[in-house]
């Protein structure tokens, strides 16, 4: 079975950091695109940044510059480095392939407060 479990979120003030980590476990390819998708109560989730097997990497607008998406293909991992956050960061963090299984971790809650 396959798990994704995410871990890192916090309640932090705007300008603090948090680095969000994602570990895969069970028995599949990890050769995917993976990616970070946020999800604030009420909306769809988003996708925020992903990353290719080989590294290159694609981020939204809202987070270009303050975001850092990285990963580990021999760990099965997936981190989100976030710098400079602001009160619109603020939501649940998904790590997933993308496009996304059709299964998804718990989430991990970020809150940045003004």
């Amino acid at each position: 079975q396959v798990q994704l479990v995410e871990s890192g979120g916090a309640l932090v003030q705007a300008g603090d950091y948090l680095k969000l980590s994602c570990v895969i476990s069970g028995r599949i390819s990890f050769l995917h695109r993976m990616a970070w998708y946020r999800q604030v109560s009420g909306s769809q989730r988003e996708l925020v940044a992903s990353i290719s097997g080989s590294g290159t990497t694609e981020y939204i607008d809202s987070v270009k510059g303050r975001f850092t998406i990285s990963r580990d293909n021999t760990q099965k991992s997936v981190w989100l480095q976030m710098d400079s956050l602001r009160p619109e960061d603020t939501g649940v963090y998904y790590c997933n392939a993308n496009p996304p299984w059709t299964f998804w971790g718990q989430g991990t809650q970020v809150t940045v407060s003004s």
